[in-house]
């Protein structure tokens, strides 16, 4: 029974967990870096690598006090080295590596996007009937997987622009409304009529498994400030208006995630449906996926947006067999999961 540190530091969150056995959190730890980027309605890479390098030792500290153990207590030291942004991403890896020298600990290093889809399991006994189609949803990914086990994976389709969750976050900014927009979009649309707008769905082709949200985003600015010659200021947009944008705009998105996994279901025979990320914490897609044809899993509320225990619970795969990295292990923009030709 093995007991992981993981630190992650992909985007503009600085976290750090204590896992046992895969499953058992002791400790979750997450700093946020939503106050700094407001202002900008997105992430700025380079704030984001210095609130990290400010955040790093305090969260570890933290994470360990809370966990009540040693620090020379962990079996191995876990860190999300990919994808990501490269300036945050060299933070979270270079703290990882110090310590596993130091500690004399083996170093396990995961992709973030793997470990979204791994999240479902976290603190729970679930053991999910495989094959699973995987999505993960994020700001950052759209991505369907093939999951044959934890360990097998493969990505069958992704987004080609937009993903997801930068599409909410967009809309949040069309309709003048805050960041992240994904939380605020969720709420007003609650009270919104979905029907309200005949927004696209975007499908590319019968067959496709891949997304597209650019398309849908143009539509929600061409209603909110008007057509070209036809400008509206979005302080004119009524509050129930932009309600029903809302509404109309996340019964999209659903649309199309919900068909692309019925797709993705039939094409590979799967028997269940695991759901990470940011997005899948998102009360209308839990709604809309409750009367699915095969079981659907999410994370615990706690685990959806960016966080260290799901990067330490999926290291405890890759410690029992022993997959250990170098102590050169690089940080790296893209995943390790690249999209197949049919």
């Amino acid at each position: 029974m093995a007991t992981i540190l993981g630190i992650e530091s992909t985007c503009d969150e600085t976290a750090a967990a204590v896992v046992v056995d895969g499953r058992r959190v002791l400790s979750s730890v997450v700093a946020t870096q939503v106050d700094l980027h407001a202002k900008y309605r997105g992430v700025v890479p380079e704030i984001a690598s210095r609130a990290h390098i400010e955040n790093i030792l305090p969260v570890l500290r933290e994470a360990i006090d809370k966990a009540s153990i040693a620090l020379d207590a962990v079996d191995a030291v876990a860190v999300t080295h990919r994808p990501g942004l490269i300036g945050s991403l060299l933070i979270g890896v270079t703290a990882a590596k110090t310590l596993a020298w130091s500690l004399d600990k083996p170093l396990i290093g995961v992709d973030h996007v793997h470990a979204h889809l791994y999240s479902v399991s976290l603190d729970s006994g679930l053991n999910p009937q495989l094959p699973a189609i995987g999505l993960a949803i994020s700001g950052g990914h759209t991505a369907l997987y093939l999951v044959r086990d934890f360990l097998d994976v493969r990505l069958v389709g992704t987004t080609i622009d937009d993903a997801v969750g930068e599409a909410y976050d967009k809309v949040a900014a069309i309709l003048g409304l805050g960041y992240p927009g994904g939380p605020i979009i969720d709420r007003l649309a609650a009270e919104g009529d979905p029907a309200a707008v005949k927004f696209p769905r975007t499908m590319l082709g019968r067959e496709s498994l891949d997304f597209s949200f650019s398309g849908l985003k143009t539509a929600v600015l061409y209603q909110v400030r008007g057509f070209q010659g036809r400008q509206h200021p979005v302080e004119s947009v009524s509050e129930q208006r932009r309600k029903d944008v809302a509404a109309s705009f996340q019964a999209a998105c659903i649309d199309v995630l919900t068909r692309k996994l019925k797709r993705a279901l039939g094409r590979f025979k799967a028997r269940s449906v695991l759901v990470g990320g940011g997005v899948s914490a998102n009360r209308g897609l839990r709604a809309a996926l409750r009367s699915f044809p095969v079981p659907v899993h999410f994370p615990a509320m706690t685990y959806c947006t960016d966080n260290a225990a799901m990067s330490a619970g999926l290291a405890d795969l890759y410690y029992r067999e022993r997959r250990f990295a170098e102590l050169h292990l690089d940080a790296i923009t893209h995943s390790q999961f690249q999209l197949e030709a049919p």
